[in-house]
């Protein structure tokens, strides 16, 4: 026997067990907290056209994508995000509806990325994504939705840290940054590689006065009063609009309750290029990566011939998962199999019993004894 074969590649695992019923109950709880908001299950292909999740959307980069041909030459790619596919399954079957639309999801996202560091290249995401509504009412539901989705599960202890990447993009426009010198100043603001970020600037051109507002959002994270604060030096109406926004955001959290497990970040920039207002994560302890990643993108539907605004999320089951365990937080599950023994001049009697019995939904197992 080849003894490879009972392994799994790297980067994905099997589940099994008590293990798996602990999964299986934390998803459920999660989706029944979408449900409760109105939120309707929608199922979208494991793989889709590389062009879904091209570089032109701005998901995830083309070399860490699985990708592979179908018998006509086209080039077929696993999913990474579930965002781009309801994106694209919403313009398709809905293209003329006007009225807000609630969809939730669960499903596997692959990412072929070489630099592990513990982490898995098949996760289980469960999201939600409200497309039609552009309002902050509509981004305070979906953090809030965040919010009571984890205190759901039975974690306690979490962040929801929120940016805005329309202020960061006034900065940009203000300063008259290249789109080429904009994204790798992104990519340092959100690494908080200040040293990195100077020297872009430096070598942009970029005047001492609006570095130091760029350097500054590195800086700008916390309470509503330090978003106040980053208001009062904010000199271009883009920037002031965002930060206006993230106000009347947290006033309307304030209404749900949920502030508390709120904080602001005006340096936390997205990979994804998509997004157009603002964007979240959630945080909790024994977790270095976010559980859960959401945020606005009111263009996306657009490169599929919708005009639509939208805002969401994915939490990751797996790492919600791993933080209930680290944080011992029991998670209740219902593994009780009823037992039943059975000989040849027995068998029909106790099939018939266990028959009754799983009627009533009872799990029951039938051993054969000698």
């Amino acid at each position: 026997m080849n003894k490879v074969l009972l392994h799994t590649p790297e980067g994905v695992r099997d589940i099994y067990g008590k293990e798996y019923l602990k999964k299986l109950a934390v998803e459920e709880k999660l989706r029944g907290k979408l449900l409760s908001f109105g939120y309707e299950d929608i199922q979208t292909p494991t793989f889709e056209y590389f062009d879904v999740f091209s570089n032109e959307i701005g998901t995830t980069a083309s070399k860490d994508l699985y990708k592979f041909f179908d018998k006509e030459g086209d080039t077929l790619v696993l999913r990474p995000d579930f965002t781009p596919s309801i994106a694209r399954c919403a313009a398709k079957y809905f293209m003329e509806e006007n009225v807000p639309l609630r969809f939730c999801y669960i499903g596997n996202t692959f990412t072929n990325t070489s630099h592990l560091q513990g982490k898995l290249k098949e996760v289980t995401q469960l999201g939600a994504e409200l497309i039609g509504d552009p309002s902050v009412e509509a981004d305070a539901e979906l953090v809030n939705l965040v919010i009571e989705a984890l205190l759901n599960v039975g974690l306690t202890d979490f962040q929801v840290s929120i940016g805005q990447v329309e202020y960061f993009k006034g900065l940009c426009e203000e300063a008259g940054l290249s789109k080429e010198t904009e994204l790798r100043l992104r990519e340092c603001i959100s690494a908080k590689n200040d040293y990195a970020a100077a020297d872009i600037l430096r070598a942009a051109g970029v005047s001492e006065e609006y570095s130091r507002l760029f350097l500054k959002t590195m800086e700008t994270y916390g309470s509503i009063e330090d978003l106040r604060e980053a208001k009062k030096l904010a000199s271009n109406e883009r920037s002031v609009q965002a930060l206006a926004h993230l106000e009347k955001l947290y006033e309307t959290l304030c209404l749900y309750g949920t502030e508390g497990y709120v904080s602001f970040d005006l340096g936390m920039l997205s990979k994804y290029q998509y997004y157009t207002g603002i964007i979240f994560k959630a945080y909790t302890y024994g977790i270095g990566e976010p559980i859960v990643k959401g945020g606005r993108y009111d263009s996306l539907l657009l490169h599929f011939g919708k005009d639509a605004p939208a805002i969401g999320f994915a939490a990751v089951v797996d790492d919600i998962l791993e933080a209930l365990s680290r944080q011992g937080k029991g998670i209740p599950v219902s593994e009780q199999k009823k037992e039943l023994f059975y000989t040849d001049e027995t068998y029909g009697q106790v099939l018939k019993e266990a028959q009754e019995l799983r009627k009533t939904g009872a799990s029951v197992v039938m051993t054969k004894i000698s």
